[in-house]
């Protein structure tokens, strides 16, 4: 009956089962319709429709053919046909039984009666096998022949893509199974079996015009497997079975997925009519064709060709971080111990082992150089000039005994407005808390920071093992069995604003050593194109010094609260410290003044300590900068000892690893929003890792 309405060009069908299909199979189409001449013979045996002339035997293109569907379920089924064409003024409906029209109430006579109806095909079985007891009791339950039933509907919903099928139980509103007309065969394959098949799937086609057959379908690639197969296969748009064909099929997959796993594998093979022989099964289930063996090589061929290309890349799948909850890695630690002394490794799995441990430290923590460069940079230019005038640093904070000259190239031109910054090498956590805050607005911002908190990841950040960094602002980390990609641009930004919250008038000083103009910065960051100054904005001097003059009002409060220094010449003398043996990249310090300047909200108190504290997060987080040395490309002379190297440089991959992702195992609350926003990226699991290794 499924059939029939696609050989009647219907572009709607639905399927509505009632007891696994016992007590009713209802299909509905918006096809061709039936003639109401043709009713009376609808459900004759040997009538049908689909050919004109003995000929048509041979060249068969039509699914139902021998006029036998309908004629048999009449013998065992209460049938009724409501139907309408679309050039008849009104539908008609007749009942049948034993393959005659029979009427549908006694004392009516027994002809089709015309009735109310939409254009297209109803056809109602009711009370199947009613007069067959012994075959009704060889059916399964209801529940499994329904699930026969999704399947066929399932794979004839692939394959007719641009024809909306729809499966339900009767009176329940939601539907099993829905297509659309528009969906490809791709989004019917996602809607039946799920988007972890769809995305896995290759595009396969071959053509041998020799041997008369074309083919085209979808296969999963090497990256997906199951316990069982599915293999859909339509010939001449038909849905059979070919043990030939599966077999030859899923012998190629042995070489790329692991044993006992399947692949998916959905194709629709064309082959000239004249060399088919449909009417070999009593069900059509199975086919007959010229040229099978010719045809099954070219298949493999096909296949094996495909696997083998797809093989030289793969695509993975990221997420923020996994929706299930992460287990602490020291108590995966504790538990597999505990496991294999009471069961001897019996229940302890290899991917489910944790074979680092977070406290455990890298011998290079140990050698922190006495005196540490904030910065340092390749000189880019062969100017003397540049070469050769050093500037001076000087620290002033806890310890000033610890100051130090010390000398560095910076071979652009904010080298000439600002100094250089040297960090206090004091613990932090001795210098906290020594001046307490009573500020409504600053209670209430840390204790938002406390509500948006997320626990799995602040159990990731305290219990990571760092693995290495990929660059400048990406470092890998491991927690329990699972690699993660840590954006550290934007892990910093939120730390030095918790910082800034946490620490808010209890901050170290990072003295510059001369005092930076904050009218020459202004002016240098307002010829930048990136400021977005226009001259509707008026002129670049006026709103240097506006700035200036803005910031210097400020600057009493920026002091005390922030320990940001402005003498009355305009000069910034100061930042925070926030981070020990941590510098921000003073090149953004002009983009900052502006910043200041145009995007704190100074009216309001607690818009403006938040605002405020962002803007300053985004100067002190890490970014990327050409400049920086490498830690594998230090321009140190040869000749010098590698502890007056050391003593001499700061590389970035050190200040990665010693100082900013300390910081997050202690300082930082990550916020929920972290984990949706790319800041921690799942990259590989143990447990998957070993399902694709497998196969080697």
């Amino acid at each position: 009956m499924l059939e029939n309405s696609l050989d009647a060009s219907s572009s709607f069908i639905q399927v509505s089962v009632k007891a696994g299909g016992l007590k009713l199979i209802q299909i509905q189409d918006n096809g061709c319709g039936i003639q109401k001449d043709d009713m009376p013979l609808l459900c004759e045996r040997f009538t049908t429709s689909k050919l004109e002339k003995f000929e048509d035997l041979s060249n068969m293109l039509t699914y139902g053919f021998r006029g036998e569907a309908l004629a048999s379920i009449t013998h065992v089924a209460h049938v009724l046909v409501t139907t309408r064409t679309a050039d008849s003024k009104c539908a008609y409906k007749a009942a049948y039984r034993d393959g005659k029209i029979v009427a549908a109430n006694p004392g009516q006579a027994a002809e089709a009666r015309p009735c109310a109806g939409n254009h297209g095909t109803l056809i109602s079985v009711e009370d199947l096998f009613y007069n067959m007891p012994s075959r009704k009791k060889a059916l399964k339950s209801p529940s499994e022949e329904y699930s026969r039933i999704a399947d066929v509907m399932n794979k004839y919903a692939i394959h007719n893509a641009g024809v909306a099928v729809t499966l339900k139980k009767h009176g329940e509103a939601m539907a099993d199974l829905k297509t659309t007309p528009a969906a490809t065969v791709i989004d019917n394959i996602s809607t039946v079996y799920g988007p972890s098949v769809a995305r896995e799937l290759l595009f396969l086609s071959c053509e041998d015009a020799k041997l008369g057959f074309k083919m085209s379908g979808y296969i999963s690639n090497a990256n997906y497997s199951v316990k069982k197969l599915n293999f859909i296969l339509f010939i001449n748009h038909r849905l059979v079975d070919s043990a030939n064909i599966r077999k030859s099929l899923e012998s190629v997959y042995t070489n790329y997925l692991p044993k006992n796993s399947h692949p998916f594998i959905y194709m629709s093979i064309e082959i000239t009519p004249s060399s088919v022989d449909v009417n070999v099964h009593p069900t059509k289930h199975e086919v007959f064709f010229l040229h099978e063996d010719l045809i099954i090589e070219a298949l493999q061929k096909c296949l094996e060709d495909k696997l083998l290309g797809c093989n030289s890349s793969r695509t993975y799948y990221t997420q923020a971080l996994l929706p299930t909850h992460i287990t602490s890695a020291s108590s995966d630690i504790v538990n597999s111990n505990k496991k294999s002394t009471v069961s001897g490794d019996k229940s302890q799995y290899a991917y489910q082992m944790v074979r680092t441990d977070c406290r455990e430290m890298k011998l290079d923590a140990f050698l922190r150089p006495s005196s540490l460069e904030p910065t340092q940079r390749k000189s880019v230019s062969d100017d003397p000039a540049n070469q050769n005038s050093p500037t001076e640093m000087d620290t002033s904070g806890c310890t000033p005994a610890e100051n130090e000259g010390l000398s560095a190239k910076r071979p652009r031109e904010v080298d000439k407005l600002q100094g250089h910054a040297s960090v206090d090498h004091v613990n932090m956590k001795k210098r906290r808390r020594h001046k307490p805050v009573h500020l409504t607005s600053i209670l209430y911002l840390q204790q938002r920071i406390k509500d948006h908190q997320h626990t799995e990841l602040i159990e990731l950040f305290r219990n990571y093992k760092f693995v290495g960094c990929v660059d400048q602002t990406r470092a890998l980390v491991q927690y329990s069995t699972k690699l993660y990609l840590i954006d550290v641009s934007r892990v910093s930004k939120e730390l030095f604003y918790q910082l800034l919250i946490y620490d808010f008038a209890n901050f170290g000083i990072l003295k510059l050593s001369t005092g930076a103009p904050i009218t020459d910065l202004s002016l240098m960051i307002l010829n930048n194109p990136e400021s977005g100054w226009t001259e509707d904005d008026g002129s670049k001097e006026t709103l240097a010094k506006y700035i200036e003059e803005f910031l210097t009002s400020k600057a009493e409060m920026l002091k005390d609260y922030y320990s940001l220094e402005i003498n009355e010449a305009g000069e910034m003398l100061s930042l925070p410290l926030l981070l020990d043996s941590y510098t921000p990249n003073l090149d953004n310090l002009p983009r900052l003044l502006l910043k200041l300047a145009t995007e704190v909200s100074w009216d309001a108190e607690q818009e403006c300590f938040e605002s405020f504290s962002r803007e300053l997060s985004s100067f002190y987080a890490v970014q990327y900068d050409p400049y920086l040395v490498d830690s594998s490309n230090n321009d140190v002379s040869n000749t010098q000892s590698d502890q007056e190297s050391l003593q001499k440089h700061k590389p970035w991959r050190w200040i990665t690893e010693h100082v900013i992702f300390p910081a997050f195992r202690t300082e930082l609350i990550p916020p929920r929003q972290m984990a949706e926003d790319g800041s921690v990226l799942q990259i590989a699991d143990l447990h998957d890792l070993y399902k694709v290794f497998e196969r080697c």
